[in-house]
């Protein structure tokens, strides 16, 4: 513990992030430490049930309930998203990546439930430098912190897809559309479906798209890392920042199915350790160990290798590594396949995913072991997730 606190000071002390909280669970065994701030200017410790906004740490937890769905053969991962959602009945698709929005040609496939999984259903995202990426700032989609999930995805209707269906793996919006799916199958809101379905059988009580009233003292500050400068800095607004979607705290009509919601590290540690068999720790079934494992098996066809987030906020100087090199993608996780092209490093099959605001969390069942990370630095140094990564799996 006292080793890996010292990595992480290095961080804290080189201005990189103002504090960090992590947890490594295995078998029986807990390890776990914090350090630094949550809050740089007051110098408010890290607590032991800080409060972070997640971001799309939030999609494996909707991945999970949709699978739920599926497992109760509500959803099936052919059926068309226009069966739920008709109001993409006239969606068209960019001729070519980079043509203007106008552009554009009818739909050779339409996506379907599994492509919101993958990824692969031709939406794209606000901070991709692509023009539907661009176009998705423009008209502000997911920038209002008072909007329902229907209202957004309905605006998202009305423009045109980036690629054709099943051609091209881009990290994307598309878990925001099947979170609004699960909403119109189960006649009710993302947020009552998730308390329901997911945490209350958890027992997690700490994670919910809003905090607890009088709260924010346990909130750690979002800040953003100027990799240039090398220095941490406060929310800049600038075009096709992701830190332009709002994040409110209290907002009972808010809902996202990519990232929204706000946990702890001990709160999201009880679903990470719930990925290992699909039970909570008494007992109760969240998901069958059949469903589960199509979660962490990749089902990309070989040429959608190799992915990336080419996010256009990243410096890609001549330490840049792509960090999906080695991994698929499962139904809502990325998943290892090649430790070889990953420093050596992981166990093939190990999966989870991560948050814009350098959150980040793994689930291993080769080791019965779950790690996660926590700090509050959109844009952060990839350093701080690779030196973790490194420390366990040179250690455990």
């Amino acid at each position: 513990m006292d080793q890996l606190n010292k990595i992480f000071t290095k961080h804290i002390d080189e201005g990189r992030f103002p504090g960090v909280q992590w947890q490594i669970n295995i078998k029986d065994e807990t390890y776990s430490g914090n350090v630094g701030y949550n809050n740089i200017e007051t110098k408010e410790p890290v607590l032991d049930n800080t409060i972070y906004r997640i971001w799309s740490m939030t999609k494996p937890v909707v991945a999970v309930a949709a699978l739920q769905l599926l497992e109760q053969n509500r959803i099936k991962l052919d059926d068309l998203v226009t069966k739920y959602l008709p109001e993409f009945s006239n969606l068209k698709v960019l001729k070519k990546e980079h043509s203007s929005i106008d552009d554009v040609e009818d739909l050779k496939n339409n996506p379907t439930i599994k492509d919101l999984f993958l990824h692969t259903a031709g939406f794209s995202y606000n901070f991709l430098a692509d023009p539907i990426g661009k176009k998705y700032d423009e008209i502000k989609l997911f920038h209002s912190d008072t909007t329902t999930l229907e209202e957004e995805i309905r605006k998202l209707a009305e423009l045109p897809l980036l690629n054709q269906p099943k051609t091209k793996w881009v990290y994307s919006v598309s878990m925001d559309v099947l979170g609004r799916i699960l909403e119109v199958v189960l006649n009710d809101t993302l947020q009552n479906i998730l308390q329901k379905n997911i945490f209350d059988p958890l027992k997690m009580n700490e994670t919910k798209f809003t905090i607890p009233l009088d709260s924010e003292n346990r909130l750690m500050q979002t800040y953003e890392f100027d990799q240039v400068n090398s220095k941490l800095h406060g929310q800049k607004s600038e075009p096709q920042k992701i830190g332009n979607y709002k994040y409110p705290l209290y907002e009972k009509n808010y809902a996202r199915g990519g990232h929204g919601l706000f946990s702890t590290i001990s709160d999201y540690s009880i679903f990470a350790k719930m990925l290992h068999t699909g039970k909570s720790l008494s007992g109760h079934t969240i998901l069958q160990e059949k469903t589960l494992n199509l979660m962490s098996k990749n089902a990309l066809d070989d040429y959608f290798f190799p992915i990336e987030i080419p996010s256009i906020g990243m410096v890609r100087d001549e330490k840049y590594v792509n960090d999906l090199q080695a991994y698929g993608w499962g139904l809502g996780c990325r998943t290892l396949m090649d430790p070889s092209k990953n420093n050596n490093l992981g166990s093939t099959g190990e999966f989870g995913w991560a948050g814009a605001a350098s959150t980040y969390f793994l689930v291993d069942n080769s080791k019965a072991m779950t790690a996660l990370v926590m700090t509050q630095v959109l844009n952060g140094s990839p350093e701080l997730k690779n030196d973790f990564y490194k420390f366990i799996y040179s250690n455990f």
